[in-house]
């Protein structure tokens, strides 16, 4: 998927595993098929799993992002309604793979898709408990960090110009435009929450019409409060994105400031993944239409 990944085999996962968590050593080891695009994901027996960084980065600078990622994952388990893996430890950079790596608890259930659920309001009040949830949290005097999704519209123009570009073949890229200019000058958030900042579809595990699980859990932190109602237009339809956005109590800027994000991220999944993850540019198309459905503005 990247230009910069690294491969990571079985064999060499069970021998890190046996070497640096004894504990592990007879249980079965074995890679998960995943649309997940930052780490290679392995099982570990029945309760535990593994993390992998797919990309290249300093060793330093890794570990730091881990253990940052690790405390984030430990306190978004303490104040979650639903359940999330916990870390456990940090795996050590080898001759095999060079880059430190973490291991933590397993979450049962089933992968979320854009349309498993879309119609459910018992999926939708579920995601507004999350949300609510994480909202009250204490943000212990922390702001938004300046990464990624979650502070100023505007600052990402070059990446959208760069989307637009790449996705000339791909979308309605004269409307699309259109509708960022149109995002990008909406005013900025009145506040900011504690949010997980990346809600989508491979994060969430459901059983039944119930959310049971949340993943990928290393960014919560503060950011635009808006952030998390990415979920709405990756995951539901319009009917049970009206009984969402009630739940939640949104008012008109939020509410147009959650699609922005939802378009933001979306763009950059249909091109990135068209030829390596079909699965996360299905998604961004899926999501496309949904905010289209929304907001028809034309050229």
């Amino acid at each position: 998927m990247h230009s910069d990944q690294i491969s990571i085999k079985t064999t060499h996962v069970r021998d890190l595993i046996a070497d640096q968590f004894p504990q592990f050593r007879g249980e079965e080891i074995f890679a998960l098929d995943t649309a997940g695009t930052v780490n290679a994901i392995f099982r570990i027996g029945a309760g535990h799993a593994a993390r992998f960084p797919l990309r290249r980065i300093n060793p330093v600078e890794c570990t730091r992002l881990l253990e940052t990622e690790a405390r984030a994952s430990a306190e978004f388990n303490q104040l979650s309604p639903f359940s999330s893996p916990r870390p456990l430890g940090l795996g050590r950079p080898s001759s095999g793979y060079p880059l430190p790596w973490l291991v933590q608890t397993w979450i049962e259930g089933t992968t979320a898709t854009p349309a498993s659920l879309c119609n459910s309001p018992t999926f939708a009040l579920d995601l507004t408990r999350l949300i609510t949830t994480l909202r009250r949290a204490d943000l212990k005097g922390r702001r938004f960090d300046g990464r990624s999704r979650g502070g100023n519209l505007p600052d990402h123009d070059s990446w959208m110009d760069e989307c637009f570009s790449k996705s000339q073949d791909l979308l309605d890229v004269d409307r699309l435009r259109l509708m960022w200019k149109s995002f990008r000058e909406l005013p900025s958030a009145k506040r900011e929450t504690m949010s997980h900042k990346d809600l989508i579809p491979a994060n969430l595990l459901v059983q039944g019409e119930q959310l049971v699980g949340v993943l990928d859990t290393g960014g919560f932190g503060p950011a635009d409060p808006s952030l998390d109602l990415v979920a709405g237009w990756h995951l539901l339809d319009r009917d049970n994105r009206a009984i969402f956005r009630q739940s939640l109590h949104a008012d008109d800027l939020e509410w147009r400031r959650g699609a922005a994000w939802a378009f933001q991220q979306a763009m950059g999944l249909v091109w990135y993944y068209k030829e390596t993850n079909p699965v996360m540019s299905e998604l961004g198309r899926s999501t496309i239409t949904r905010l289209i459905e929304d907001y028809p503005e034309q050229p």
